[in-house]
């Protein structure tokens, strides 16, 4: 057996229940994806996004309903040696990965305030066009159960209102075009879990103003200060980061100040008498 046919093996024996099982969930429970879907699985070099292109690689040959799937990754303006490391893990784990190349890091440059912000809104404007230049009706990302988790608190702490990550989302400004979050209910302890038990090392970070962080974590951003927080809560409540997710899909409208639908704002005064 072929080393990347060992770790296809994994996903869906030894890590089944961690994660094909809750792929598979998340797939149906959320309807991420139907017949003759044509989508862009976007690979940042990650873990979390070369996991998910392995599950859709497998979820492609083996499901009942058909679909096409294009595995990109975009060059934002990498140096030599995090791309050479994406094209070689993209060749171990036999990803037919299509490059194609942005001046995001050279713009970003230029920029003295929230150059973060900069570069991931202008991450999502290329391939968003990207996808449209291949006919792609859906955009698949990364994302998995504790950035879900991790968004909620930030958006309560730092923006004061209660919003999450949705595991599907309509383009604002790309029409045709849905984004889906095909690792929506996997935790990142398993993605972990199943990177060690390969022996696969990833990118965290490829950001060339970090050039240090290429293989570990960022330890000063404010997701990163939720990650602590949730763990030193989980210390106190195993269940806390599921107890979080689950109030998001329990929401008591008849216990709330006021809600924005469609941007429109509501007062509990409005219904009140």
């Amino acid at each position: 057996m072929e080393k990347y046919e060992e770790i296809e093996r994994t996903i869906i024996k030894t890590y089944r229940k961690e994660i094909w099982s809750k792929f598979i969930k998340a797939i149906k429970n959320y309807e991420l994806i139907q017949e003759n879907d044509k989508i862009m699985v976007c690979i940042s070099g990650g873990k979390d996004s070369f996991l998910m292109a392995k599950c859709i690689q497998e979820l492609q040959r083996h499901g009942r309903v058909p679909f096409e799937a294009h595995y990109v990754v975009m060059d934002p303006g990498y140096n030599e040696y995090n791309r050479d490391f994406i094209e070689d893990n993209a060749e171990l784990l036999h990803v037919p990965i299509e490059i194609f190349e942005s001046d995001i890091f050279d713009v970003v440059a230029s920029v003295d305030k929230s150059p973060c912000y900069l570069c991931a809104k202008m991450r999502r404007g290329y391939l968003y066009s990207k996808a449209q230049e291949l006919g792609c009706n859906k955009i698949a990302l990364g994302h998995h159960f504790d950035d879900v988790i991790e968004t909620t608190l930030l958006s309560m702490f730092y923006g004061s209102e209660i919003k999450t990550m949705m595991p599907k989302l309509h383009s604002d400004h790309f029409e045709g075009i849905d984004l889906i979050r095909p690792l929506y209910l996997v935790k990142e302890e398993s993605i972990i879990s199943w990177r060690k038990y390969n022996d696969l090392t990833f990118i965290n970070c490829a950001c060339r103003f970090s050039e240090g962080c290429s293989l570990i974590n960022d330890g000063t951003s404010k997701r990163k200060e939720m990650k602590e927080l949730i763990k030193n809560m989980k210390k106190i409540n195993p269940n806390i980061d599921q107890n979080i997710f689950t109030a998001l899909n329990n929401v008591n409208l008849n216990c709330v100040l006021g809600t924005k639908v469609k941007g429109q704002y509501h007062s509990f005064l409005e219904d009140y008498d």
